[in-house]
């Protein structure tokens, strides 16, 4: 999402890496350059002034101003400026001291609220906790049923008496739903609640009804990335007509310039606390300002690729792996497999090489990975038998004729797999 930003100061960088020193010129050129990044990001103009502001600032000292390779310190300072507009430290979600504890979705139609009501609740679960979801939208059509299937590719309870035809009470949905939740034992009650196309006053007075019925320990505001400065002027609304204690970005894959994340905290003065990247339920995790200033500027995100293949990697198969490689054992196409359906369950490989320092140097080799040629590959793996996973030296030409047409391929492509594995 932010390729554009980061191509742009990227250039500013650039530009200084050759000065011995910064004069007062330089500071005003680049901050110029900065602001015009910024601006053609999306980015609300108030946070825009202060941003230029406290960098124009902090880059005239003496420490910048005589230092030997300005270019690093003028990036750090716009790398710290970056993590204190984006929200400082990580915030956490905050937990009620006695469950259950009640987290409510507000947010415009179109937000992707229902499926980050899935995502979080997936979160969740995976953290230990037993979450259930309520389906408190009643006004759009198949609202409830699609809570109930996401919920169900989630693993996560969803309570919906209501069929979502338009009628029922939300505020007694919700408040029936948190009252049971107890008896059911779950520990989490997550509330979604109706959008709108628009902001409108119906909108805003169910939602406070809801929050003043069920008191809420957090209301998320769901904004979708993706639609630059009426996210500000959506969040201010939402915060003026219902309140709001964080914010919940979806869509941060698109091809939006992004703004809107740089905006929103600033702003509303509310913390970003979830970020969903994908389509995918797993493509999902705590918003972390400082990895994302970090991501923005082409350091890379290690942090979150480590964290994410540790989720994605059984332990004991990783061991077991380990010490295969470490005996000096053949590594089978039966290991390969493995070891490819958990890089494939990190998300889409151009996304985790987009993590890794420099990546934006690389922007169209990246955007050239086809996810889809792993899933080729894999079929193919899959039309073996145990045997030739095992020992690929076996694989004569009728069965690679027999492979080919199990997996939808060609025998070129069953020929290019096999000869790689032996050139590995």
């Amino acid at each position: 999402m932010f390729d554009t930003l980061s191509e742009r100061l990227e250039k500013v960088f650039t530009g200084l890496r050759g000065k011995g020193r910064l004069s007062e010129g330089d500071i005003d050129a680049t901050a110029r350059e900065i602001r015009v990044a910024l601006l053609e990001a999306d980015v609300a103009l108030p946070v825009v002034r202060q941003f230029i502001a406290s960098v124009k600032e902090r880059a005239g000292t003496a420490e910048v101003t005589k230092a030997l390779n300005p270019a690093q310190q003028v990036i750090k300072i716009v790398h710290d400026e970056l993590i204190e507009i984006l929200g400082g430290e990580t915030r956490r979600l905050r937990f009620a001291k006695t469950p259950p504890t009640v987290l409510m979705l507000a947010g415009l139609q179109g937000s992707g609220k229902t499926t980050l009501a899935g995502k979080l609740g997936q979160w969740l679960r995976e953290q230990g906790h037993t979450p259930l979801l309520v389906a408190a939208d009643l006004q759009r059509p198949n609202a409830v049923q699609q809570l109930q299937i996401v919920g169900q590719q989630a693993g996560v309870d969803v309570f919906a008496p209501e069929p979502g035809s338009g009628v029922g009470d939300p505020v007694d949905v919700a408040r029936r739903a948190i009252a049971g939740a107890g008896r059911t034992l779950h520990d989490i009650v997550i509330v979604d609640t109706a959008g709108r196309l628009g902001i409108d006053a119906e909108m805003m007075a169910q939602a406070a009804a809801i929050r003043d019925a069920v008191h809420p320990d957090e209301v998320l505001f769901v904004v979708d990335a993706m639609i630059g400065q009426d996210a500000v002027t959506t969040a201010e609304a939402f915060r003026d007509g219902v309140g709001f204690s964080g914010v919940a970005l979806t869509k941060l894959d698109g091809d939006a310039r992004g703004g809107a994340a740089l905006s929103v905290r600033h702003v509303t003065g509310q913390p970003i606390l979830f970020a969903s990247t994908g389509e995918k339920l797993a493509d999902f995790d705590v918003f972390h300002p400082e990895r994302m200033a970090s991501r923005i500027l082409g350091m890379g995100d290690v942090l979150t690729l480590i964290e994410q293949a540790e989720r994605s990697f059984d332990v004991d198969q990783a061991e077991k792996m380990a010490g295969k490689l470490q005996q000096g054992a053949d590594f089978t196409l039966e290991d390969f497999l493995e070891q490819m359906i958990a890089i494939k369950k990190m998300g889409p490989i151009g996304n985790l090489l987009g993590m890794l320092p420099g990546a934006g140097q690389m922007k169209e080799q990246l955007a050239q990975i086809n996810d889809r040629d792993l899933d080729q590959v894999a079929a193919v793996i899959r039309s073996m038998t145990p045997a030739e996973r095992h020992d690929p030296k076996i694989i004569n030409g009728s069965r690679r004729l027999r492979i080919a047409n199990g997996s939808g391929t060609s025998i070129s492509d069953v020929n290019q797999l096999v000869d790689r594995f032996f050139e590995a």
